[in-house]
C-alpha cells in the first residue's frame, strides 16, 4: 500500500472514488489469499458468492463471520515462518479467543492505520500517556488490552500504568484480575505533567472501574489524590476508550454519564472523553466517535449496516448488523467481515463534522451473539 492511503485528510475523499479503490485493493488482497489459504478458496467458491472478477460494488464482495477466527489455529495466508505475531482476543472462561496471525507487514499497516486515525482527532503529536492498566510485563493485562495498548505507543513520549496487581488483603476491594490503583505511579506521573496536554486510555469498563466510581476501593484512591492535589488532576487530559457496553448498559450507565463521571473524576471536559469502537479482527482500524456523536470509515476502510433479514444495505435511519472492510489485513483474510454488532446509520454521507461517507452509531449487539470478552469480559470474571 502507497503512503497516500494514510495521508491527511483522511476522510475527505469522495465516497464513490473512496470505495472504487478500496474495492480493488480488497479483490486483489482475497484472490491471492484463495491461492495460499485452501479454506478460504472454498469459501469464497460458494454459490451465495459472485465470482471476485464478477464483483463491481463493496456491497457485493463476499464477507466471513468473525466467529471463524475463534480457532485454535489462526486462518491465515502465511507460512508458518512468515508470522510475526498471534494476536489474541479476550475470552471468558471455556470460550475460544479468536486468533490473528499477523506478519511484519502487516503490524507496520495496521500501526499506521491507527496513528492516522487517532491523528485526525486529537492531533499528530506525541505525549504521555496513562494507561488504564497494568504493565504487560506484570502478568495482569489481557491480550486484547495489551494489543490495543500497543498500537497507541506511537502517540506516547512516555507511558504510565496506572494499575498493579493487587497484594494481599488487598485483594479483597480489588477490581477485575485482582487490580488496583497504583498510586505511587499516579502520583509521579502528576508531579511531571499535571498541567500538560497528557492521553489517559482504558478499556471502557476498566475505565468505569477506576475513574467512573465503579470500584469503591479506587474512588476513595482518585478521592485521597484530589484531597492531596486538588482538583482538576488532569485538566488538560483527552480520555480515550474502547471496548465493550454490555456490562455498563445492565447498570444502567450511558454514555453521557459514563463520560461526565470519569471526565469528572480527573477535572477535564465530558467532550474530552472519546469512545471508539475497534476488534481484534481489524486492530489497524478504530472508529471515533466525531464532534456530532457519529462514527466514521477512513480511507483504507468502509462500514456496512446490513439488515438482518434480506441482508441488503440499510439506509438512514435504519438499524442493523455491522459488516467492516478493511485493506489492512493482507496476511489473514479479515478483507470483509461480518460482526456481532448492531448500527444505526445516520447519514449515509453529509455529517456536519466535515467527514465523507457513511456516519453510523454502535447500538449494541446481535441479540444472543456470544459475548466476545474485551471488557465486558472483566464483569463476567467478578461474578
Amino acid at each position: 500500500m502507497n503512503a497516500d492511503w494514510f495521508a491527511s485528510p483522511l476522510y475527505a475523499d469522495e465516497p464513490e472514488a473512496r470505495q472504487a479503490r478500496l474495492l480493488e485493493t480488497l479483490c486483489e488482497q482475497m484472490g491471492q489469499g484463495a491461492q495460499v489459504c485452501e479454506p478460504f478458496r472454498r469459501f469464497l467458491e460458494g454459490r451465495q458468492w459472485l465470482p471476485l472478477s464478477e464483483v463491481r460494488a463493496l456491497e457485493d464482495l463476499p464477507f466471513l463471520p468473525v466467529s471463524v477466527f475463534k480457532r485454535p489455529e489462526p486462518l491465515s495466508f502465511l507460512d508458518n515462518g512468515q508470522v510475526y505475531r498471534i494476536l489474541n482476543s479476550s475470552a471468558t472462561t471455556g470460550q475460544q479467543p479468536s486468533r490473528i496471525a499477523i506478519d511484519r507487514h502487516t503490524a507496520k499497516l495496521m500501526t499506521r492505520g491507527v496513528t492516522a486515525i487517532l491523528a485526525d482527532f486529537i492531533g499528530s503529536y506525541r505525549r504521555p500517556y496513562l494507561v488504564i492498566d497494568c504493565a504487560p510485563d506484570s502478568g495482569g493485562a489481557a491480550s486484547a488490552r495489551g494489543a490495543a495498548v500497543q498500537g497507541l505507543m506511537a502517540f506516547a513520549t512516555e507511558v504510565c500504568y496506572a494499575l498493579r496487581p493487587a497484594q494481599n488483603r488487598e485483594r479483597e476491594k480489588s477490581g477485575p484480575d485482582d487490580l488496583v490503583l497504583d498510586i505511587e505511579q499516579i502520583r509521579k506521573f502528576l508531579q511531571k505533567y499535571r498541567d500538560t496536554d497528557v492521553v489517559v486510555y482504558g478499556f471502557t469498563y476498566m475505565l468505569y472501574l477506576h475513574l467512573g466510581g465503579g470500584l469503591p476501593s479506587s474512588a476513595q484512591a482518585l478521592g485521597n489524590l484530589s484531597d492531596e492535589y486538588g482538583l482538576p488532576l488532569l485538566p488538560k487530559a483527552h480520555i480515550l476508550h474502547s471496548g465493550g457496553w454490555k456490562r455498563l448498559q445492565q447498570l444502567a450507565i450511558g454514555k453521557s454519564m459514563f463520560g461526565s463521571r470519569v471526565a469528572a473524576s480527573l477535572g477535564t471536559k465530558a467532550h474530552a472523553v472519546l469512545d471508539y469502537y475497534g476488534m481484534v479482527e481489524q486492530l489497524g482500524v478504530v472508529y471515533p466517535d466525531c464532534s456530532q456523536g457519529n462514527k466514521h470509515a477512513p480511507r483504507f476502510a468502509e462500514v456496512i449496516v446490513r439488515d438482518p433479514l434480506t441482508w441488503a444495505p440499510c439506509g438512514a435511519g435504519q438499524t442493523g448488523i455491522i459488516q467492516v472492510l478493511s485493506a489492512l489485513s493482507p496476511s489473514f483474510p479479515g478483507q470483509s467481515l461480518l460482526t456481532e454488532d448492531m448500527a444505526l446509520v445516520v447519514h449515509e454521507d453529509g455529517c456536519a463534522c466535515g467527514r465523507r461517507g457513511i456516519a453510523f452509531r454502535f447500538a449494541g449487539r446481535v441479540p444472543k451473539a456470544e459475548v466476545r470478552g474485551c471488557s465486558d469480559v472483566h464483569q463476567r470474571r467478578r461474578t
